[in-house]
């Protein structure tokens, strides 16, 4: 009797434990790997950054720096100024700017290459953004203290705020004010008129030195790599709704 009734423990276990794994649940998949990020699903989802969305979509910027994320393997740094800071502009300055002077005011907020806020402490000075003009390339300075992170233009000192992503290739932080490049926003003046002189030969001291036209040249393409491609199809882009 012992016997078949340890027997009947034994088939009374087995059949527990059949029914046990035959009413448990498949495991769920592993999550797939995320996809690329998107700059304006980032900006939306911060909440406050509708006029920012608008400068890059009026200028197809948004489009490219997605494409360029997804495609060409490159990494970027973007400076968002927040609503408010694009409320505390004088009122008229955006449309003071023209068509390709916009696109270069919106490539002034990114930079070609992805900062932790931790490699913003030992930055080297000056920092080159996507914008370039005559002059080449524009470029900002960012010091941090504290933990405070300030970025300087020469015409305005901004503070990152917050960061709404970070995650390579990508890093987008928040601040408070409208980066301003001095090209753009800097006093204007007006050059003297040359005084006349004495017509002489021209000496080989006045032409141009090919090395200098060249780095020139050179300094040009490197921040206006975005700004010719922004600029095709840009006709008629107003920032009227901006303000």
């Amino acid at each position: 009797m012992a016997i078949s009734h340890h027997a009947s423990l034994i088939s009374l276990a087995l059949l527990f434990t059949f029914l046990s794994i035959s009413n448990a649940q498949p495991a769920a998949p592993a999550p797939g790997p995320a996809g690329p990020p998107n700059v304006t699903a980032i900006l939306e989802k911060g909440g406050q950054y509708t006029s920012f969305i608008r400068l890059l979509k009026e200028t197809k910027l948004d489009n490219q720096i997605n494409t360029q994320l997804n495609y060409s393997g490159n990494s970027y740094t973007i400076f968002a100024p927040t609503d408010n800071a694009f409320n505390n502009l004088k009122a008229g300055t955006l449309n003071s700017l023209s068509q390709q002077e916009q696109v270069n005011l919106a490539l002034y907020h990114v930079l070609p290459q992805y900062y932790t806020s931790d490699m913003f402490q030992t930055v080297s000075n000056p920092v080159r953004t996507q914008a370039s003009g005559s002059n080449g390339v524009y470029t900002v300075n960012i010091t941090s203290s504290m933990n405070q992170v300030n970025v300087s233009t020469g015409i305005v000192d901004a503070t990152i705020t917050n960061t709404l992503y970070a995650t390579y290739p990508l890093a987008v932080y928040s601040v408070e004010k409208v980066l301003q490049p001095e090209d753009l926003f800097g006093v204007k003046t007006t050059a003297a008129a040359p005084t006349p002189a004495s017509k002489s030969p021209k000496s080989t001291a006045d032409a141009p030195s090919e090395a200098g036209t060249a780095s020139t040249s050179a300094n040009w393409a490197v921040g206006t790599k975005w700004s010719s491609l922004a600029g095709l199809g840009l006709v008629g882009v107003t920032l009227g709704a901006l303000l």
